[in-house]
């Protein structure tokens, strides 16, 4: 009897435990989903950049890096967080979507593309010093250089009659995907998101959109 006494309070000392953790690790999965940088928060810090040899590589986000998209890489920013760079060394400014981790060398704060570096005129110097302020979730970022007669091409996630519906789904992808916006030619208003020349960058965020459950498929921009 005190074996199986025993025995009947250690399961229910491990079935405890086990729902303690399952609610554990579903609290911190829920704190990730929302986590957010506070809007108007600043760094001041050295910035670097980093490119070609990175190129098609997977960031910690996922994503396929590419360095001709204005994106960054941050040690503690929440992905998809948009931030502005200040070069303190000439006040050219630029933003970038987080959407990896580093850089790992002592004091300095962000890694920044080749695009975005450009935008700063740091590419000579491959440092800066600089200012980060996180911006509003739905702020764009620059648009990316086109070689004249390159396709370019968007995600389009859907293509509504009523421009309200359309609306609001571009503001229901924006905190996942700032880039995400209406297009309209009058008849018919597009949520897209992005605009890329590399078609296989295209094809990965259609990828990823369809896995969050959206129908998407990727076009040609005219």
């Amino acid at each position: 009897m005190r074996r199986a006494a025993a025995r009947t309070g250690a399961a229910r000392m491990g079935g405890a435990l086990l729902v303690a953790l399952v609610a554990a690790l579903a609290v911190g999965c829920a704190s990730t989903q929302i986590e957010r940088a506070p809007v108007g928060k600043t760094q001041r810090g050295i910035a670097s950049w980093y490119g070609p040899d990175f190129q098609g590589l997977m960031t910690a986000s996922g994503e396929i890096f590419d360095t001709h998209r204005f994106t960054a890489a941050h040690n503690s920013l929440p992905f998809g967080t948009v931030v502005e760079v200040r070069n303190l060394e000439n006040g050219k400014t630029t933003r970038v979507r987080i959407n990896d981790r580093g850089p790992f060398v002592k004091h300095r704060i962000i890694d920044l593309t080749y695009a975005a570096a450009q935008a700063l005129d740091m590419l000579g110097n491959g440092t800066a010093r600089v200012e980060l302020q996180v911006l509003p979730s739905g702020t764009l970022l620059p648009e990316e250089p086109v070689l004249a007669g390159a396709p370019r091409y968007t995600v389009q996630v859907g293509a509504f009659s009523d421009a309200q519906r359309a609306r609001a789904l571009a503001e229901e992808l924006r905190p996942q995907y700032p880039e995400a916006e209406v297009r309209g030619d009058g008849t018919w208003n597009r949520v897209q998101v992005g605009t890329y020349s590399d078609r296989d960058m295209a094809e990965q965020i259609r990828r990823e959109l369809i896995r969050l459950g959206f129908a998407a498929l990727v076009v040609v921009l005219r």
